[in-house]
């Protein structure tokens, strides 16, 4: 008998290897088949978890969003106990670089198949993506009070690119510096994005 636990790791590792097949190769150039045999089941298997693979698309793209908004939400929370607007925005760089590296395939995912969503979810990731962005531009905003709003705004999309690029960098050890490189080198590039703000 499979306890709930057991059920949430199975969806969480179905998500894990949808996420990384259909960056591979396509929503549609994978099958039910393909990704119940990465997880040692069968395709007809995967209905028990899920409704078909446009549900997963609509849970790894919908979860996504929320989890940055959610993320970012105690972020802010827990940096602006310790610190001024600063440290709020270098821990909001800090979790987008996380994201940026552990879920490449995420990224890669939203890029090609945002349009494939209904439209309900669709909106509800646009919905959630904004309320990040905002998130960001209050805290620059506080931090570089002189720059208006829609200038803030703008700089808080280009450090997303920026951040957001990981997918076209290849394969650590292929040309790519480590993880621990990789993430000051952004972390780098992200600060002084937003410190230009003042030049």
């Amino acid at each position: 008998m499979s306890t709930r636990t057991d059920t949430s790791t199975r969806r969480e590792q179905i998500l894990r290897e949808a996420a990384r097949l259909f960056a591979e190769r396509g929503f549609h150039g994978v099958g039910v088949d393909e990704i119940g045999a990465a997880v040692g089941i069968s395709g007809p298997g995967l209905y028990r978890h899920f409704a078909g693979k446009d549900a997963m698309l609509a849970e790894l793209l919908v979860g996504i969003s929320g989890r940055l908004l959610d993320g970012g939400r105690r972020r802010v929370a827990e940096a602006d106990g310790d610190g001024g607007p600063e440290q709020v925005l270098a821990s909001l760089i800090d979790g987008h670089i996380d994201f940026a590296l552990d879920d490449r395939s995420l990224i890669t995912l939203h890029d090609r198949e945002l349009d494939r969503l209904r439209d309900s979810d669709r909106k509800l990731v646009r919905q959630l993506q904004r309320q990040y962005v905002e998130l960001w531009v209050d805290v620059v905003r506080k931090l570089h009070p002189e720059v208006p709003e829609g200038q803030a705004r703008a700089a808080v999309h280009a450090v997303f690119g920026l951040l957001n690029s990981t997918p076209h960098l290849g394969s650590y050890g292929n040309g790519l510096p480590n993880r621990a490189s990789m993430e000051e080198l952004l972390r780098k590039l992200a600060h002084g994005a937003f410190a230009s703000l003042s030049a």
